[in-house]
């Protein structure tokens, strides 16, 4: 009886933990990005330095390249997050909208997923279909 009350806890800890990734304002980091045809094809590699800092509410791109930084801001319209083991096994989904300092704005669908140990994220617009940008965590983790 005593292990069956240890593995609840462990089970609903577990969960806890989870979810507060959910929950919580984080951090995706990649030194290089990928840009990816519609059928998944590699059409070039570039090396930038792009972060990406969301929650359920706010999503920020940050991008740096041979000395000229970028910055994409905008609302996330809608967030499914579903990790079993925080910012290692999981996946988030969110859509977007998002503003360069122009002004100009392009809807996208970002999915992070992280799956034997690897955590990419996938960015499609529906304006472009044709250049899926593909990048592999350096870094994800809670922002504190």
């Amino acid at each position: 009886m005593r292990s069956f009350f240890i593995t609840v806890i462990l089970l609903v800890a577990s969960g806890t933990l989870c979810m507060a990734q959910c929950d919580q304002k984080v951090s995706f980091s990649s030194g290089i990005t990928t840009h990816l045809d519609a059928n998944g094809g590699i059409k070039n590699t570039v090396a930038e330095q792009t972060t990406l800092t969301f929650d359920k509410i706010d999503l920020v791109v940050a991008i740096s390249r041979d000395g000229a930084d970028m910055k994409l801001t905008g609302k996330v319209k809608s967030y499914l997050c579903d990790w079993k083991v925080p910012f290692k096994e999981g996946k988030t989904t969110l859509t977007g909208s998002l503003e360069n300092d122009n002004g100009e704005s392009r809807n996208y669908t970002i999915t992070i997923e992280g799956k034997d140990g690897k955590i990419q994220l996938l960015a499609v617009s529906p304006d472009e279909p044709d250049d899926q940008i593909k990048l592999e965590a350096g870094k994800f983790q809670q922002v504190l």
